[in-house]
């Protein structure tokens, strides 16, 4: 038997409103992000701290987090799917020649939202693949930046950065992230993670 098992893959980052009552947490308005291509955390804890007696180290505080970033690598959000989550006004209307365009303002009536955030890791162990759900159960899309290459003579896919501050949520015991266990397929990891950001 294995001693562990790998990661081989990634999938399905999803995502939903989130607000609370108290420590009564609810997420609504739940919605693929955008097709996924990788991610990464970078979590930020506290120094522990130790205390000594009779000259060796006799009892440690337990290191807390503190704060991180979670940074979903995907294809593109479509416009609803930014609205939602960059927290944008309703679009404002130009006229060009016969037609019009919608353009969607960041600006001061912007109101970035909190969010839960989900998606699906693929781990495989002595050749049987398996799915785990993860999720954020508080997050906050921060200020996009994106970078494009021009067309050449053959196509270069490129993708978008969508990095999100983590947050501990309003539940009891404040959590911040949750991890499921692992699934038989990705569709049963996938809907574990929609059940847990609010979806029927």
């Amino acid at each position: 038997m294995a001693e562990g098992r790998v990661i081989i893959g990634y999938s399905y980052p999803y995502y939903a409103l989130y607000s609370n009552t108290g420590s009564t947490i609810t997420y609504s308005d739940g919605n693929d992000l955008a097709r996924g291509v990788g991610v990464d955390f970078s979590l930020d804890t506290a120094d522990s701290t130790n205390w000594y007696a009779n000259n060796v180290m006799a009892e440690s505080a337990q290191v807390a987090f503190t704060g991180g970033q979670v940074t979903l690598t995907c294809d593109g959000m479509h416009d609803d799917v930014r609205k939602a989550v960059a927290g944008l006004p309703a679009p404002t209307t130009e006229t060009v020649g016969s037609a019009s365009v919608k353009f969607y303002d960041y600006d001061d009536r912007q109101s970035v939202p909190f969010l839960g955030i989900g998606f699906v890791i693929k781990y495989m162990e002595n050749g049987v693949e398996s799915f785990v759900p993860y999720v954020f159960p508080k997050v906050k899309l921060t200020p996009e930046s994106y970078a494009a290459t021009t067309q050449g003579e053959s196509v270069e896919f490129q993708t978008n950065e969508y990095v999100f501050d983590i947050f501990r949520d309003d539940s009891a015991n404040h959590r911040w992230q949750r991890i499921g266990e692992a699934q038989a397929s990705e569709v049963e990891a996938y809907n574990a993670v929609k059940a847990v950001l609010g979806a029927n």
